[in-house]
């Protein structure tokens, strides 16, 4: 496929993007603490393959190999995350030395290739410590939280000029607390929307500790997608609009505006000094990050036509005032995810217009899909089918200042284990070795023709 892309402005900002858990491995080694992923994964049934990331892709290990890699692809940049258990292994205060020492090589390898390093402070690994005292359920984990921030801060800040404070906080508030199809596996329902708010307040949190170190270029990865509503009627207007409301604006409008969307609604399910807490939480951005895969259609529940595989293809509970319904008439991926790139500058013009002013610049922190083999033709209409689609959303206007890749490797998917082959490199379960695929060497070439 040809590698040629429309032409993106001086300075955008090309990456590929991974998380602690997924690739480093070496769980038992250089002093980390057990993860609330060590023990989920550990549980029968939770993973699809019985797997876990005790071994991943063995990243820690062979970080100079996969360094080299994102050199050889040509991106200026790499968002990778800390784990917070292998920097504090019982989630403070006691600090890891040789924890840190990773992260300090990795980012050292980084900026001897002339590759930018973007870590993420928090992708879902909570140390297990924290999580048996309660997790994002309790307000203390946002302040465990940012003393966190501040020590991985002290350490890599000489080097690093951007930050993200947490990764999709959407998908461990349902997933994790409210369906337990992640960890830490709990099943609370709306009841869950503590964590929602605290893991808020900790991005808050952690911003004061990072700015309080002098660090500049912080954001946020927020996954979002279009709400469709299934229909013109009042019942499906109304389910989509509390889905929206659930899945998007209330993770988007306490960082953005400094409030929660239908503030009775969701201060009624929230507990602490919400309103004290938002003046933390919304404290401006220097940029706002969006991991985006698919939109979603929703209708009322009952109807003809409603499902139960919702957000991201999670199997949701009956019950709920809402009913996912099958996106038709676009491609799947090997997830079952529709291929939808004209949602994506649907959704990102939207946020210009719902957010005007108080929306800063925009960097996709994740686009990417599942498809299986090493000739992944797929994966490239798809990639090349996004890229285009921010194009379009930079044409209409949208401040969008870069783009990152989910994922550089093949890697650990969570709930589906390593069924599910993200990566523009193929790694072999057996030996790791690392095999660029065709979607590697078309974001090469297509790279090479943006300079």
């Amino acid at each position: 496929m040809d590698a040629s892309l429309p032409r993106f402005p001086d300075g955008f900002l090309w990456g590929v993007s991974t998380s602690a858990y997924q690739i480093e491995g070496a769980a038992d080694e250089g002093g980390r603490g057990r993860s609330s992923w060590d023990v989920f994964a550990g549980g029968r049934g939770r993973v699809k393959d019985g797997s876990d990331g005790r071994v991943a892709t063995g990243h820690y290990h062979r970080y100079r190999e996969d360094v080299a890699l994102i050199e050889g692809l040509g991106v200026g940049a790499y968002r990778f995350s800390v784990a917070w258990p292998r920097v504090m292994p019982d989630g403070g205060p006691r600090v890891n030395a040789a924890g840190l020492d990773f992260y300090d090589r990795l980012v050292d390898e980084l900026c001897a290739a002339g590759v930018r390093p973007v870590p993420t402070l928090f992708h879902w690994d909570t140390p297990a410590a924290v999580e048996a005292a309660g997790g994002w359920l309790e307000r203390d984990t946002a302040r465990r939280f940012a003393a966190y921030a501040d020590v991985v801060a002290a350490r890599l800040g000489d080097r690093v000029d951007r930050w993200i404070t947490l990764n999709e906080p959407a998908e461990l508030t349902l997933l994790g607390y409210g369906l337990g199809q992640h960890a830490p596996g709990r099943r609370l329902g709306f009841e869950a929307l503590p964590a929602a708010h605290h893991q808020l307040l900790g991005h808050g949190l952690a911003v004061q500790a990072l700015r309080a170190r002098g660090a500049s270029g912080i954001g946020i990865a927020n996954s979002h997608g279009p709400t469709w509503a299934a229909s013109e009627s009042a019942a499906d207007q109304e389910a989509a609009g509390l889905y929206d409301l659930l899945l998007n604006r209330l993770f988007a409008e306490p960082v953005l505006l400094g409030r929660y969307p239908e503030e009775e609604l969701t201060a009624a399910l929230l507990s602490g000094p919400v309103e004290e807490d938002l003046g933390v939480i919304g404290a401006p951005l220097d940029w706002y990050g969006v991991n985006y895969y698919q939109p979603t259609k929703v209708g009322a529940p009952g109807a003809e036509g409603a499902g139960t595989v919702g957000f991201a293809g999670i199997e949701l509970p009956p019950g709920l005032p809402f009913a996912p319904r099958e996106i038709e008439g676009y491609p799947l991926t090997d997830f079952g995810w529709p291929v939808v790139p004209a949602a994506l500058t649907e959704l990102l013009t939207g946020f210009r217009d719902r957010y005007g002013d108080r929306l800063p610049p925009v960097v996709i922190t994740e686009n990417g899909c599942s498809y299986e083999g090493v000739e992944d033709r797929e994966r490239i209409a798809f990639l090349d089918a996004h890229v285009r689609a921010v194009h379009d959303a930079i044409t209409a206007g949208v401040d969008v200042r870069g783009y990152f890749v989910w994922s550089l490797l093949d890697n650990f998917e969570w709930a589906e284990g390593y069924a599910r082959k993200f990566g523009l490199v193929h790694v072999d379960r057996g030996t790791l070795a690392r095999t660029p695929k065709a979607s590697y060497h078309w974001l090469r070439d297509a790279l090479r023709a943006q300079r």
